[in-house]
């Protein structure tokens, strides 16, 4: 590996001791995992690769990954796990037991005021494609390829009203300075 990342102040040489640290993965919280599982797998053709539930604290954990034909995941249980934990760019659900039945419950999206947490995002090979398919499956838009300043990008919310962008990435190229 050749390229040391663009430098800006702030940044430094990555320690010796971090290789090998790589983002496994990003975690949200969701209300109903029924809708949010189909949503996800559904939409954006996910897998659940491991479910780890936790009685004592009441809540659950879905590890979902956008396999690739070359992925080579274990069947039995134990190797999946160490297999899940060892990928990058998995999703995370949480369900907190119960929520599904609390009419007016709902978690705070990050893009809503006081803003935080803004969006994970999705590649895809042809985001008109992409568009398309989200209107064939009713998803709600926040902005859709043609609209606003940002052309090329989607962004999408999930059923927990998590936005969700979506770009091609030979699009992305020319993007900004």
């Amino acid at each position: 590996m050749t390229f040391q990342g663009e430098q800006y102040p702030g940044v430094k040489a990555a320690p010796a001791e971090t290789q090998g640290f790589r983002l496994n993965h990003t975690m949200l919280r969701i209300k109903d995992p029924e809708r949010s599982l189909a949503f996800y797998s559904r939409v954006f053709g996910m897998q659940v690769m491991r479910r780890l539930d936790f009685e004592e604290m009441s809540f659950s954990l879905y590890f979902l990954a956008k396999l690739e034909d070359s992925d080579n995941v274990p069947e039995e249980t134990e190797a999946r796990t160490v297999w899940t934990f060892s990928q990058k760019g998995l999703l995370e659900l949480t369900h907190n037991w119960g929520t599904e039945d609390q009419d007016d419950f709902a978690y705070h999206d990050g893009n809503a005021e006081p803003q935080g947490f803004g969006h994970i995002c999705f590649s895809v090979p042809n985001v008109e494609a992409a568009q398309a398919w989200f209107d064939e499956h009713d998803v709600t838009f926040v902005k859709r390829a043609d609209q606003g300043k940002m052309k090329d990008v989607i962004f999408v919310k999930d059923p927990d009203g998590y936005w969700i962008e979506v770009i091609q990435a030979d699009r992305m190229a020319t993007m900004g300075d």
